[in-house]
């Protein structure tokens, strides 16, 4: 034993160093094929033989001489010896094993093409009858691991080949870890009350069904996150262990922003199986299941433990309060607000039969959320929670801005329709933290009404700003008395708490105790203007710190993400001649428009000299249309005035 010992540890160093051994191929392939064969003795022989084998497949394509090793250990059947590793109680030899049986199926799939029988066997009995354990564990991970290489490899055509081998035995898999039908209420007696080892297995599984998502191949297990979604939501709301509920959200969060898989496009293009996640029936599947849980009190079932600080808890001192996890708040927030989107979007506006109006699932997320956080809970201007929550999370906040857009325009549709007035809209939607204009407003404040930063959400492929963007500057130039009321005459609706218009001074500290969803974003700027050929422009940094946007209270104010940059703006109190207040929202509405008329001209001027990564026209033409509407709002005022 010492003596083979001696024989691999050499072999191992030599290939670390990028040396050739001094034994030849076939000696070198007996000896890790004895050290496998071993593992009952032993598991030190049998960790270095497994490392040795993952070693020479990762060396394989630059030296000869690895690759003739592996010839000789296939002649000597090593995937049948390696597989029989995934049932060793060591886990650190099971996990070695399976990293070495997958980095062995992805070789022999680009040099023959063909799967191998005797992983593919054993991944099918353990999927179809073991039980939670260490050699299911085993192969759910080598499954996992050899789809994403393959996804990241396109190799879309043996994807197909290899999944319709192991559909079936899937299938029965996810039923008894994910059971199909009923609710996420009467699910939860059935999941999550067992052993670690099954939750354990249960985490691995979760990681294997957001790659089958991604795969793009057309098979009944691509489909498994969408339908099985109640028992998702069961164990999000009642999970044995906290991290486990969290998984399953961050899941089920991915698959509703359709962003299954987006690790696997890190370092370049997504794969074209990425963009195919989730087809318009399988998510109105999930969204109508999300909606149904949250009309049977799913959310009163959630619950969010304090954030956590690298595995632990912070410290508390005496009087101050820990703040909720705020990633497990805004997974669960965009897993409600997608779903409100979707079945709008798929109801072409229309009320659904049956079913509660989408704002009444806003009003129980809301509660959900006071519930749960205590910087939440003490807002009286209920739209700025998307601020506050999102914080420096741009692309979720950009999404969670899309989707509240969406309900607010299915709701003004709606009570349009219905003979209601535009103020009785707006007053209900900042009654529920969903009107546009509030959160677009917010936006600009967070940014310091920096066009520069605009610019940078419009050329970055990280957010949904973009299509954002265009469908509120469609809503403004639409309903500019809106924005205008949001900017300072919302305090007239009795619903509404403090009108965006009521604070002039800079933002206090925030209060002590304030969590990580108050921590200010540093935004990332860049200096177009710097670029040869382009024209100089002001970026004159001003002094003092722009006051909050038109009618924030100041509590509401200091909860708010502050931009660590800021720029003079001109305003109707910059002007030396100007000897009385501005009437409220004027000061905050001349300022968005001005940082939107900054935004067309960069963007016209970038488009000319080709630097725009794509075609803006119908971006300028919405934005020269909101000024328009702003300047005939302009001069209606000023013949009203004289």
């Amino acid at each position: 034993m010492e003596e083979l010992l001696g024989h691999l540890t050499d072999v191992y160093r030599c290939l670390a160093s990028g040396s050739c051994p001094q034994r030849s191929a076939v000696e070198v392939a007996r000896a890790v094929f004895s050290g496998l064969c071993v593992h009952v003795r032993g598991g030190d022989a049998s960790s270095l033989s497994l490392s040795l084998v993952h070693r020479l497949v990762s060396g394989a394509r630059g030296s000869r001489f690895c690759r003739e090793v592996l010839v000789e250990l296939r002649g000597l059947d090593l995937l049948p010896q390696l597989v029989l590793h995934f049932q060793s109680e060591d886990q650190v030899v099971s996990h070695l094993a399976a990293r070495s049986v997958s980095a062995c199926v992805c070789y022999h799939l680009q040099e023959s093409g063909a799967v191998s029988p005797a992983w593919q066997r054993k991944c099918v009995e353990a999927f179809q009858s073991a039980p939670p354990s260490a050699e299911l564990d085993a192969c759910l991970w080598s499954l996992t691991d050899v789809l994403k290489r393959l996804i990241k490899g396109a190799r879309h055509d043996i994807l197909g080949e290899i999944l319709s081998g192991f559909d079936c035995s899937l299938l029965s898999l996810c039923s008894k870890f994910l059971p199909e039908g009923g609710s996420p209420a009467t699910q939860s007696e059935v999941v999550f009350t067992h052993s670690s080892q099954q939750v354990s297995s249960f985490c691995l599984l979760l990681d294997l069904l957001e790659v089958l998502s991604a795969s793009g191949v057309c098979a009944q297990s691509q489909r498994l996150i969408h339908a099985r979604c109640p028992a998702l939501l069961a164990a999000v709301g009642h999970g044995s262990e906290y991290f486990v509920r969290r998984k399953a959200a961050l899941l089920l969060k991915r698959a509703a922003l359709q962003r299954l898989g987006e690790d696997l496009a890190l370092g370049g293009a997504a794969p074209s199986g990425l963009k195919q996640a989730g087809s318009g029936c399988q998510r109105l599947s999930l969204a109508r299941s999300v909606l149904t849980a949250v009309d049977q009190d799913w959310l009163h079932g959630v619950q969010v433990r304090p954030a956590a600080f690298f595995g632990g808890t912070k410290q508390i001192r005496d009087g101050e309060t820990q703040e909720a996890d705020c990633v497990m708040l805004r997974a669960i927030s965009l897993i409600v607000l997608k779903s409100i989107e979707i079945q709008i979007q798929t109801s072409g506006g229309a009320a659904v039969h049956g079913a509660p109006e989408p704002c009444v699932y806003v009003e129980r997320l809301w509660g959900f959320l006071r519930r749960c956080s205590v910087q939440l809970a003490g807002l009286r201007h209920l739209c700025c929670w998307i601020s506050l929550l999102f914080g420096e999370q741009d692309d979720d906040m950009m999404e969670a801005a899309r989707a509240l857009l969406a309900l607010f325009l299915h709701h003004r549709d709606q009570t349009m329709s219905s003979g209601s007035g535009g103020p009785a809209v707006l007053a209900a939607a900042c009654s529920s933290g969903f009107n546009p204009h509030c959160h677009f407003v917010l936006l600009l404040h967070s940014v310091s009404f920096d066009h520069s930063i605009l610019l940078d959400f419009l050329i970055s492929s990280e957010t949904c700003f973009l299509e954002y963007l265009v469908r509120y500057l469609k809503c403004l130039r639409d309903d500019w008395p809106g924005f205008i009321w949001a900017c300072g005459g919302g305090a007239a609706a009795p619903d509404c708490g403090p009108s965006l218009q009521e604070s002039r001074s800079a933002p206090p500290t925030p209060p002590a105790g304030a969590g990580s969803c108050v921590t200010p974003p540093q935004r990332r700027l860049v200096d177009y203007d710097s670029s040869d050929g382009s024209d100089p422009e002001d970026m004159e940094v001003c002094d003092s710190r722009p006051g909050p946007p038109g009618g924030l209270g100041n509590a509401d104010a200091a909860r708010l993400p502050a931009s660590p940059r800021h720029r003079r703006r001109l305003s109707l109190t910059d002007s030396p001649g100007a000897a009385a207040a501005p009437r409220p929202g004027v000061v905050t509405s001349a300022r968005a428009v001005q940082c939107l008329c900054e935004l067309r001209e960069v963007v016209s001027r970038l488009h000319a000299r080709k630097l725009f990564p794509y075609n803006p026209a119908s971006l300028l033409k919405l934005l020269t249309q909101v000024e328009d509407a702003s300047q005939q709002s302009d001069a209606k005022t000023d013949k009203l005035d004289f």
